[in-house]
């Protein structure tokens, strides 16, 4: 057909492009199986993760590839990481009531699990009204150790996280020890009510309140938030009703927990990197012998 137009083709050209269209360069034939990884990689994962988090999942299935192989095959592929939006704020503080100090201050790296947890809420608009969500999160393994969900912003939300999260410690024969932990909240009404301030002293847990109007005072716990929404809330618009809420948030925590990769613990999900930690701290100590 070329030749027809005076485009003059050497014989030899023409044969490698048939030999190729035959037999696929290796490269073109890893790239066709690297992008099926990254796709099922991609949709097992909310459809959040970009091409580090793709990377590394690879890596921990045993496929070595570069990140710039992922972020290539991943433009190819016409897909992308999530990114977060802006953070909306659901703290009203209560002037009036008495606050816990501030035992944290900003520093949210803890040395072990059950050392330090931070607790925040958000909301949801739902076809049916507003539900709000409430978190409790372990900050050495970041893991989301309570929850719950609500029609009503009262005290009795952020309790019922406060419970789950004894109750899963206490499940997992991996209970706090009376005066070690601290909770650390924003100054919303609901964190420094006289009813969590009496549920934590009965339970050994020193109450911290960070300072009013500080965008750091709480960050790790607005961090976690922020992903809720970007990995769950928002690319599954509209929501109808609180139970639909509530069913989503189980499965994205378990997730989150146990699947989730996390760059800031080694790049592993919050459980194995509690696992490890336990696993290290309960090795039988070698008595060397001379």
């Amino acid at each position: 057909m070329l030749t027809a137009h005076d485009c003059k083709i050497a014989p030899s050209t023409y044969y490698a492009h048939h030999k190729r269209q035959a037999t696929p360069a290796a490269r073109t034939v890893r790239d066709r199986e690297l992008k099926t990884l990254i796709q099922e990689a991609y949709q097992a994962n909310y459809r959040v993760y970009g091409a580090r988090k793709n990377r590394r999942l690879l890596n921990r299935q045993g496929v070595a590839v570069a990140r710039c192989t992922v972020e290539r095959l991943m433009r190819e592929l016409g897909v992308t990481g999530a990114v977060r939006g802006k953070r909306v704020i659901t703290t009203i503080p209560d002037v009036s009531a008495e606050r816990a100090p501030d035992l944290v201050d900003r520093n949210f790296v803890a040395l072990a699990p059950n050392r330090c947890w931070v607790a925040d809420f958000t909301h949801v608009a739902t076809l049916a009204g507003v539900v709000y969500v409430a978190f409790v999160v372990d900050t050495f393994s970041r893991r989301i150790v309570g929850w719950s969900a609500a029609t009503s912003k009262e005290t009795r939300l952020v309790l019922d996280a406060l419970e789950m999260a004894l109750w899963q410690r206490g499940r997992d024969q991996r209970p706090d020890q009376s005066g070690e932990l601290i909770h650390h909240s924003d100054a919303g009404s609901q964190y420094t009510s006289f009813a969590l301030a009496e549920h934590l002293n009965r339970a050994g847990i020193a109450a911290s309140i960070g300072s009013v109007g500080d965008a750091y005072d709480n960050a790790l716990m607005e961090s976690t938030i922020g992903l809720f929404k970007t990995e769950l809330i928002k690319p599954s618009r509209p929501w109808k009703t609180l139970s639909e809420v509530e069913l989503a948030t189980a499965e994205w925590v378990d997730w989150y927990c146990h699947r989730r990769l996390h760059g800031e613990i080694g790049h592993v999900p919050p459980a194995e990197c509690e696992t490890n930690y336990y696993r290290e701290t309960t090795k039988p100590q070698v008595t060397v012998t001379t």
